[in-house]
C-alpha cells in the first residue's frame, strides 16, 4: 500500500479481546440518565496511560505526515504552515490501530453499552490536543448538530484526558439535563463557514448552570448526543491531550425532515468555485 493509498477504517464495533476489567455503578448510569452526562475518576488501568499518551502524542508529532488527511484545526481555517489552534485527528485508530487493542477500550466498550443498551456499538474515535497557553476554546455545542439531520441517533462520547484535566487546561463542562433540548441554532466558530467546529448561536442560550468535571489521567467524562458541553482555553504549558470514543445505540431516517443551516453554509463554503465562463 503506497502512501496515497487511505488506510481503511478500522472495524470500531468489533468485539473487543480483553474483557473489561472496571464497570460502572448502578448509580452512576442512573446519574447519567437523568443529567445527560457524567464524570468517572478511572477507566483504565494507570500502567496503560503512559503508552496510550506516547500513541497519541506520535500521531501528532512523528507520524504527522501520514495523519495530514485527518488532522485538523478545530476552530479555525486549515492554512498550510500554519499549526493548529486547537488539533484534531479524525478517526486515529485508523492511524494506530494499538489504541483499539487497549484495556482502556475494552472497558469503553462495555460502559457503554451499561449506559445505552446491549446494542450499542463504538463507531468511531477522535484526538484533541489543545496546545500549552492556546487562545481557542472549543466552544458550547451539542454532539448532533455535526451529524446527518436526515436521520435521528441514540448516541455518546466518552472523553478520556492522558493527563489531569482540571479547569486551568481545559476540563469538560455541561449543561446538565441539556439532553431533553432539541438541536438548538448553531454556527460556524466565529461565523466562519470554512472551520470544521461549531458553536451555539450567541444568544440563543443561558450557559449559567455549567458545570466543570475536573479529573485525574484516565478518568472520563460520558455524555449524549443533544447535552450542550464545552471545554475552555489551555492556560497550562503542557499539551491538553484528550481521546474520544463515540458509540451510537441506534441511527434511523427522521420522520420528520429538518436541515441544519450552518452545516449547508460550510458545505457551501468548501465547494469548488466554477470558472467564470
Amino acid at each position: 500500500m503506497n502512501a496515497a493509498t487511505p488506510l481503511p477504517v478500522p472495524d470500531y464495533a468489533a468485539p473487543p479481546k480483553l474483557a473489561p476489567t472496571r464497570l460502572l455503578t448502578a448509580d452512576q448510569i442512573a446519574f447519567f440518565l437523568q443529567h445527560g452526562y457524567l464524570s468517572v475518576d478511572n477507566v483504565m488501568p494507570v500502567e496503560e496511560i503512559p503508552g496510550v499518551r506516547a500513541i497519541y502524542d506520535r500521531l501528532f508529532n512523528e507520524d504527522r505526515g501520514r495523519t495530514e488527511a485527518d488532522l485538523y484545526n478545530l476552530t479555525g481555517a486549515k492554512q498550510q504552515g500554519r499549526k493548529e489552534d486547537v488539533a484534531q485527528i479524525l478517526q486515529p485508530g485508523k492511524y494506530a490501530p494499538a489504541l483499539l487493542e487497549t484495556q482502556m477500550v475494552a472497558n469503553l466498550k462495555a460502559m457503554m453499552k451499561q449506559l445505552l443498551g446491549p446494542e450499542t456499538r463504538m463507531v468511531g474515535d477522535h484526538a484533541i490536543n489543545k496546545p500549552p497557553r492556546n487562545t481557542a476554546a472549543t466552544p458550547w455545542h451539542q454532539d448532533e448538530a455535526y451529524w446527518n439531520p436526515a436521520k435521528e441517533y441514540r448516541g455518546l462520547s466518552i472523553w478520556v484526558p492522558l493527563q489531569p484535566a482540571t479547569k486551568l487546561n481545559g476540563c469538560m463542562y455541561f449543561v446538565p439535563g441539556s439532553h431533553h433540548f432539541d438541536v438548538i441554532p448553531h454556527r460556524p466558530i466565529d461565523d466562519n463557514p470554512l472551520t470544521p467546529g461549531l458553536e451555539v448561536e450567541p444568544g440563543a442560550f443561558d450557559f449559567g448552570s455549567a458545570v466543570a468535571c475536573e479529573l485525574p489521567a484516565g478518568g472520563a467524562t460520558f455524555h449524549l448526543e443533544r447535552t450542550l458541553h464545552y471545554t475552555p482555553v489551555n492556560q497550562s504549558d503542557d499539551y491538553r491531550r484528550a481521546y474520544i470514543a463515540v458509540g451510537t445505540q441506534f441511527e434511523r431516517p427522521r420522520k420528520t425532515p429538518r436541515s441544519f443551516t450552518w452545516q449547508e453554509r460550510q458545505a457551501a463554503a468548501r465547494a469548488p468555485t466554477k470558472p467564470d465562463r
